[in-house]
């Protein structure tokens, strides 16, 4: 029996044990439809459902961890979205469980204090192919939370700065119109990415677009100027500057530099070079001597282009420091040669390859074994070594030395560890070592949907009119650096780890004046056995009566969920509009001042940051600026209401109450959806019992 509209579903068998079954049935079923078809209208309402859109296979597939021994659930997910867990690695057995920083009042005592910094210090680099899925369609529709997003930095560090780039930069070529209005497109027929990232065409709507979100947001711009044509394809699209021969195409600079004004802030003279051979955009011979030869050909060609009048923003060499490190380059006499010309000294790097898992490149990488790496001090002081001589030769040279795009992997990072806590311990540490090392900056890399290490990401087009955004982890470290350097510009910060590697340490000068702590414990222990507490004495001085402190959390290194910064969160995966939520915690913790000491605990595992005085006064932060927007993805559906209040209502009217059933656990179904059912079932019997009576009678 199939009654489709009311979701009825009778087996016929049953039938067969009265008489002249096939008769009765026909009579059965035209009965009992048509008293259940009425009880149809009785209903619930379904909360937290999923729509099938999003149950569907729309990635890779995710696995989480195993409960209570049963195999794991999996689910096919965009890595974005990814729910593995790893497990955390075991605490150590030797860990000092308290520990002493003894620091100066003022930094003039300071041995190896860095230069100045910023608030800003940690930026985006975003790939050029996701810009309208993150930024906007055009300079008319922009993405709120992307400005939101945004707009949380600006309030700590007052502004912040991206590149658009990445390997889809050295593909991209101007053209005079897309279909729609979008800043750009996508263009799969002539690509050579490493990444097999897509080719990118782009309007002179891109540049407006930017200038549009600056005109909102104290935002500056690094454009990846020196695309190229490869040897083996001679495509006459216009390319940016083709890295391949002379003749050089300098529409990215004309344009940037004419519409984008002093919110350009350079422009990358190629991406990763020393890979240019390897990848086969080159032939042989190619080595830094060729390279430097074609930067110093592509500098003569913007000195005799009138079009491009600011002929010192050039951003170089920006290499991956993979088949070149940047002490095989200086010797060619790079940056004596092109110190003119050069507004900023850049390298590129992760510190682990994951290629192989997407694009079989390289050897694969254990996510879980790889995962104790991220935790401890020395991830981010190995990852510097090698630059403390190039850091050294930009300061002498006067110029700014910047890690131009970097996260935890290549290649979209790690599932279950690029997206963790952990991994926002990690970048906080490596960020604040390199600021320590004489960085100037540091710029996260930002892909699209099918990467795992994104500080945010926008929903699924198909997926926008029921989800909302989502940020990783290490959105959170952003923040985190902004706080400490915050917007004065004059901050310096040294490392003064003293104990151990599970428990880095900085202390920040402002002014030249002690003015924040960071203390970090990478350590997994939710039984409370590894919480750690840091005493802070004054060696000059005496400490304050209260310091104030914000602390990073999560419940495990590995999670990726109720991550909170000062007891607000933004929002666990689709829940993000760019806006805090919570309240803001910021625990006053007294000092003695007897003793000259500050005691600071420090939970397994988190992250707090020390201030001197109240981040919350008058001096501390202002509003975020916030934005609101006419436009929407979705039509209807789009007011948000407690759901525990909607789970108690139908928001039906009075007449069509009377039919509903119940939603509440363990309610009765009083309405007449199950109480008018009843005398129907009844009926439906007496009908049964009778038609039965009278074929009998009429079979004898």
């Amino acid at each position: 029996m199939n009654c489709h509209k009311g979701y009825i579903f009778i087996h016929e068998c049953f039938l067969c044990s009265f008489p002249h079954f096939s008769i009765f049935s026909r009579m059965f079923r035209a009965v009992l439809c048509g008293l259940l078809a009425t009880n149809a209208k009785a209903a619930v309402t379904i909360y937290g459902q999923t729509p099938i859109a999003h149950t569907f296979g729309l990635g890779v597939t995710a696995t989480a961890t195993a409960t209570n021994g049963q195999p794991p659930p999996t689910q096919s997910l965009l890595p974005a979205y990814d729910e593995t867990i790893l497990q955390p690695p075991l605490p150590p057995d030797d860990q000092a469980l308290t520990f002493t920083l003894s620091l100066p009042q003022s930094n003039a005592s300071v041995p190896g204090i860095s230069i100045m910094q910023h608030g800003s210090f940690y930026g985006f680099s975003i790939e050029m192919s996701v810009v309208t899925q993150l930024m906007g369609k055009n300079t008319s529709y922009l993405q709120v939370p992307f400005l939101n997003l945004l707009g949380l930095i600006q309030q700590r560090a007052g502004g912040t700065h991206i590149r658009i780039g990445g390997n889809t930069q050295d593909f991209a070529y101007r053209v005079d119109h897309i279909d729609n209005g979008h800043a750009t497109d996508k263009n799969r027929t002539d690509s050579k990415n490493p990444t097999f990232t897509p080719a990118v065409l782009y309007t002179d709507e891109l540049f407006y677009m930017v200038a549009n979100i600056s005109s909102h947001l104290n935002v500056g711009w690094y454009f990846g100027e020196l695309s190229y044509l490869t040897a083996q394809n001679n495509s006459s699209h216009e390319t940016g500057i083709p890295f391949n021969d002379t003749n050089w195409r300098l529409a990215i600079a004309e344009r940037a530099q004419s519409i984008l004004g002093d919110r350009l802030y350079g422009l990358q003279a190629g991406n990763e070079p020393d890979y240019y051979l390897g990848h086969g955009h080159r032939v042989e011979p190619y080595d830094v001597t060729e390279y430097t030869n074609e930067f110093a050909s592509l500098v003569e060609a913007i000195q005799n282009n009138p079009n491009v009048p600011i002929k010192n923003m050039l951003i170089g060499p920006s290499l991956a420091s993979g088949p070149w490190s940047p002490d095989r380059l200086w010797p060619t006499g790079y940056l004596d040669k092109f110190k003119d010309v050069l507004k900023i000294i850049a390298m590129e790097h992760y510190p682990t390859n994951n290629c192989f898992a997407r694009f079989g490149l390289g050897s694969p990488v254990d996510p879980q074994k790889m995962f104790p790496n991220f935790l401890n001090h020395n991830a981010g002081i190995n990852l510097i070594q090698q630059y403390l001589d190039t850091s050294a030769r930009a300061q002498a040279l006067g110029k700014p030395f910047i890690m131009f795009e970097t996260n935890s992997a290549t290649c979209g990072g790690l599932p279950g560890l690029s997206d963790s806590f952990g991994a926002a311990l990690w970048a906080v540490d490596y960020g604040l070592t390199m600021a320590a090392a004489n960085f100037s900056g540091a710029l996260l890399h930002v892909g699209g949907q099918n990467v795992y290490y994104n500080p945010f990401t926008a929903p699924p087009t198909n997926q926008s009119s029921f989800h909302q955004w989502t940020v990783g982890a290490i959105y959170y470290s952003v923040l985190v650096v902004a706080e400490v350097f915050g917007k004065s510009n004059v901050s310096q910060i040294v490392d003064t780890s003293n104990n151990g590697i599970y428990n880095p340490s900085y202390a920040v000068y402002d002014a030249g004046a002690l003015s924040k702590v960071v203390l970090i414990n990478y350590i997994d222990d939710a039984s409370g056995a590894h919480d750690i507490t840091g005493t802070i004495t004054m060696n000059d001085g005496q400490v304050p009566s209260q310091v104030y402190v914000k602390y990073l959390l999560a419940s495990s290194v590995s999670v990726k969920t109720n991550i909170t910064w000062a007891g607000q969160t933004l929002g666990n995966k689709y829940q993000v509009d760019g806006r805090f939520k919570g309240d803001l915690d910021i625990v006053k913790i007294q000092c003695d001042q007897g003793a000259n000491q500050c005691r600071i605990p420090l939970r397994a595992p988190s992250l707090a940051v020390v201030f001197f005085t109240d981040p919350s006064a008058a001096s501390g932060l202002e509003p975020a600026p916030t934005f609101a927007t006419t436009v929407v993805t979705k039509t209807v559906n789009t007011a948000t209401i407690d759901p525990l209040i909607l789970a108690t209502s139908n928001g039906h009217s009075g007449k069509d109450r009377l039919w509903l059933g119940s939603t509440s656990p363990g309610s009765s179904n009083t309405g007449h959806g199950s109480g008018a059912f009843l005398p129907r079932i009844s009926l439906l019997f007496a009908l049964v019992a009778g038609t039965s009576m009278f074929l009998t009678g009429l079979i004898l």
